[in-house]
């Protein structure tokens, strides 16, 4: 098998059906397959999506949701693929998409990742699609919406091309292009990520362990970016903040002092107690 593509769904019917068929309404050059992951759907997704596309997917229904991590874990330990696409349930693949990146890929046996460009519904990119990894300094910058000449404190790199093709250091989890031979030295998705920042340790350890990410700007998908969790549940926003705080105690907390530690985590919960505050206002979607 050349490549497995799989797609997470918790109760996105349409959406999900949505983005398997943007897959198959394209011939490719390589043997491919497709797994779900259902996380635990309390409606009847699964058996809609089971009866929709019978035996052209194969499907993994969890007996509970343990997060997008431990859902796309599930399907990375059965595939087959000598890559992985780890693609969102509410994306729409482009056509030649698929076919470039596993070119590129076969051509650059030093590329352990590559993504592609991300559009939003409106045509915007999707600047979560080529970032740096966050850190104290870059993180600042970007919350308070302060301008920056540095590269090295521009986090979602705006002075790159859009439409070309270069090493960055992470991609968005909506669409991830990873050579198995990657999850063979590091092992799969860090489960102690419900949602939000997985794809972040993901790529900080690829890099970590000396393989390359590359951002593939020539090919497009397009992402319908929160369909697939609109309704801004205080779970969601609680697990957004929680992500950031086990991604820096993991990789970055050890670098500074302890002054800093605090001031960051303080901040984290600063700004998610607001989010949480804030929400109790907003209208449900």
């Amino acid at each position: 098998m050349d490549l497995s593509i799989i797609i997470v769904n918790y109760q996105t019917f349409e959406l999900t059906r949505d983005t398997i068929n943007s897959i198959l309404d394209y011939d490719y050059p390589f043997s491919y397959e497709i797994y779900v992951v259902d996380n635990a759907s309390e409606d009847d997704s699964l058996s809609r999506l089971k009866d929709y596309f019978k035996d052209k997917v194969k499907f993994i229904a969890s007996i509970e949701n343990n997060g997008f991590a431990a859902g796309n874990n599930q399907a990375l330990k059965q595939a087959n693929g000598k890559y992985q696409l780890l693609l969102n349930s509410d994306t729409v693949v482009w056509e030649n998409t698929l076919e470039n990146i596993y070119n590129y890929m076969e051509d650059n046996p030093d590329v352990g990742a590559c993504g592609c460009q991300v559009l939003l519904e409106d045509g915007n990119l999707d600047k979560a699609c080529k970032r740096s990894f966050p850190n104290v300094k870059n993180s600042f910058f970007r919350l308070f919406h302060i301008p920056t000449k540095s590269k090295d404190d521009n986090y979602n790199l705006t002075d790159l091309p859009d439409g070309e093709i270069y090493e960055i250091d992470c991609l968005t989890g909506a669409f991830m292009f990873i050579r198995k031979k990657v999850f063979d030295d590091i092992g799969f998705l860090d489960e102690t990520f419900f949602m939000y920042g997985e794809d972040i340790d993901l790529c900080y350890r690829i890099k970590k362990s000396g393989w390359k990410i590359v951002y593939y700007g020539k090919s497009k998908i397009t992402h319908l970016k929160g369909a697939s969790s609109k309704k801004q549940k205080s779970k969601l926003i609680y697990e957004f903040y929680r992500a950031m705080y086990i991604y820096y105690k993991k990789h970055h907390a050890f670098e500074s002092s302890f002054i800093v530690n605090l001031f960051v985590y303080f901040g984290i919960g600063i700004l998610c107690l607001l989010k949480l505050f804030l929400n109790l206002f907003k209208k449900k979607a």
